[in-house]
């Protein structure tokens, strides 16, 4: 009787250790590049905990700069996966190496893409419905007030050097900004950029200016992005609006970058069903936003935030998962 009832329990733990050794003969070793960032930081080790603890992989985190990585991938096959890859800041690299094969797209690690434009604190926005634009706000100089001329009203750059600021200064021009009572001010540096965002915003005083997403900023100080007025044109785009010196530039909406995860042919070809995790995982700019606020808050590691998410979080990464892998990773935490 015995016999008979351990049996099928025997059977089900060899058919358990058989697939996860198929996995891991499928998987084997993984290199997971984190290109030193907070929000690959978080994604890279994700992909560790859920390939090692899911699907049996040997799995490491490189670190490396962009252009270093990206081409790493195409010229010598590794690391295996680049987990979010801003496929706009290195178009000519990895349009080559996806015309060459070398690189493969497992899809959209962000839902709705990398955004950037000109932002308005939340409290502004529910405070005056009618500011949906940048022409609205434009209208409300006294809403915005410049630091260093409260009668003018500022919108606030992208720190020098950034494409971004040539892009903001161009638009600022676009707009005439500086005939609508406006000034456009240089924040000096990204720190300058965060910190005249935060002064505003725990003292209530409307800001108006470029930022991004994902960022912590974003996830600890609500802001709404505002619609440019007009759909975006690639060709104006490149023609004028990120060209320093254009003097006719035209009010352009700022496209969304493509936000990807990346893998050799080389991956591709052996991942197996590890493989199928990367085309399914995804989130969106609010998860991400908030998840790295918890990070900065916290002073937490890219695993601390992984291992953070994941216990928070089982309604949004279960999905991305078989039930079988899924509770593999839930037992693991």
């Amino acid at each position: 009787m015995f016999g008979k009832l351990l049996a099928p329990a025997c059977f089900a733990v060899g058919l358990t250790s058989l697939t996860q050794g198929a996995f891991a003969e499928e998987c084997g070793d993984v290199v997971i590049a984190n290109m030193n960032w907070q929000s690959i930081d978080v994604l890279a080790n994700i992909d560790k905990i859920i390939l090692e603890n899911g699907y049996g992989c040997s799995a490491e985190i490189t670190i490396g700069d962009t252009v270093s990585i990206m081409t790493s991938m195409i010229e010598k096959g590794e690391p295996d996966i680049a987990p979010e890859a801003w496929l706009n800041a290195l178009p000519e690299i990895v349009s080559r190496g996806i015309a060459e094969g070398k690189l493969i797209s497992a899809g959209n690690a962000l839902s709705d893409g990398g955004i950037q434009g000109w932002y308005i604190p939340k409290y502004i926005a529910d405070a005056h419905p009618e500011i949906k634009t940048v022409s609205d706000a434009l209208k409300h100089p006294e809403l915005f007030p410049a630091p260093e001329d409260s009668s003018k009203g500022a919108v606030v750059n992208g720190p020098s050097g950034w494409g971004a600021s040539t892009t903001t200064s161009q638009l600022y021009k676009a707009y005439d900004g500086d005939a609508k009572g406006f000034v456009l001010v240089d924040p000096g540096s990204a720190a300058g950029l965060d910190g005249s965002i935060v002064k505003n915003y725990e003292r209530k005083i409307g800001w108006f200016g470029y930022y991004w997403s994902p960022t912590s900023l974003l996830g600890k100080y609500p802001m709404v992005k505002l619609d440019f007025d007009a759909p975006h044109n690639a060709a104006e785009w490149k023609r004028c609006n990120t060209v320093v010196d254009c003097e006719d530039p035209t009010v352009n909406d700022w496209p969304t970058d493509k936000v990807e995860t990346l893998v050799t042919r080389e991956f591709k070809e052996r991942a197996g069903a590890a493989m199928d995790y990367l085309k399914t995982r995804r989130w969106d700019n609010a998860t991400l936003n908030s998840l790295l606020a918890w990070m900065t808050d916290n002073q937490a590691t890219g695993e601390d935030a992984a291992r953070y998410f994941l216990e928070k979080n089982p309604e949004i990464w279960t999905k991305w998962l078989s039930p079988e892998i899924a509770e593999k990773v839930r037992s693991s935490l």
